[in-house]
């Protein structure tokens, strides 16, 4: 069932409540009760005082990479990590698609998951489909407010790809809204504006990436790459623009094909600590600063909170302390 008629019934469901014709459920203690509070059967995440980040990519495979490394440092801190695609990549491959092709890709980013310690969801919107319109607003709302969210993060809205447009499209449209009690009252409202964020690019169309928040994942690398890895159908097959002569053959093909996937991308991620190196520095200190050799960068989104340098550091926990 697609996630826009799991709401549907949770609004019928709602109405006839109100009507009088609830259905029964079972006595809870308050405590329980404020804690399952939900939308469509979705509960909302209990404010534990742990931090809750809530990353969107337009594919089953753009979190993996873009933020993978922070997500596995919050997870291992005990903060609470959720991963949504927004689309369900069922054309993201040279050779298969649909139904099968979508199950295969959230299979993979599942067995990434397990991993990185985070929690990953694929919302059912055909790959290359997704559209800024009102209903996707409101489950990227849904999904912020239900994962009581202190850090949001998705793709800048200037990308080669429109899934990567358009999920930073909905981020931005629902950095305001995830406070309004009116816009989808079946969920509640968050109580604070979370820090919204961009991962990085290299597009320079209107303006180029800022890096505000650059973050060592020397200590998880090898965990990445290995979340990376098991996302075959894009990285050892080639994806959408991959061919027959992508995959492996023999257990030998595929060794030497993972450690080309491995290699690739941690040559990524140390580009990605070059290119920031004095943000680094700004962060970890001249001498861990340069140290540093591969990293994930993000930029703060003007809508939302504005941190300041110091709630940079408590929501990334990650930076030395001050002298």
């Amino acid at each position: 069932m697609r996630t826009w008629q799991w709401f549907s019934l949770g609004i019928v469901a709602g109405l006839l409540a109100a009507a009088g014709f609830g259905f029964a459920q079972p006595a809870v203690e308050p405590a329980e009760e404020a804690a399952v509070v939900s939308f469509a059967g979705q509960p909302v995440r209990p404010d534990d005082g742990k931090l809750g980040i809530i990353e969107f990519g337009a594919h089953p495979d753009d979190c993996e990479i873009r933020a993978g490394g922070v997500g596995a440092m919050w997870s291992d801190l005990g903060h609470h990590v959720k991963f949504v695609s927004t689309t369900n990549g069922d054309i993201g491959h040279w050779g298969m698609a649909g139904g099968p092709l979508a199950k295969r890709r959230n299979a993979e980013v599942q067995a990434a998951a397990k991993i990185l310690g985070v929690t990953t969801e694929v919302l059912d919107i055909h790959d290359g489909e997704l559209m800024p319109t009102l209903e996707n607003r409101k489950i990227v709302t849904r999904l912020i407010r239900q994962w009581n969210a202190d850090i949001v993060i998705a793709h800048r809205p200037n990308d080669y790809h429109p899934d990567h447009r358009y999920t930073g499209v909905l981020m931005q449209d629902s950095a305001y809204m995830v406070g309004v009690p009116f816009l989808c009252p079946d969920t509640p409202p968050l109580k604070k504006n979370p820090v919204f964020l961009y991962s990085a690019d290299r597009f320079q169309t209107p303006v180029p990436f800022r890096a505000d928040i650059v973050v060592s994942i020397d200590g998880v690398i090898e965990r990445k790459l290995d979340a990376l890895a098991e996302i075959e159908s894009q990285f050892i097959e080639g994806g959408a623009m991959g061919s027959a002569d992508r995959v492996p053959k023999t257990a030998a093909e595929k060794k030497a094909a993972v450690e080309r996937l491995r290699e690739s991308f941690r040559s990524r991620f140390a580009d990605t600590a070059d290119r920031y190196r004095d943000k680094l520095i700004e962060l970890y200190g001249e001498a861990q600063g340069r140290q540093v050799r591969c990293a994930e960068a993000f930029e703060i989104c003007e809508y939302g909170r504005q941190p300041s340098p110091e709630e940079i550091r408590r929501l990334f926990p990650f930076f030395p302390e001050r002298n």
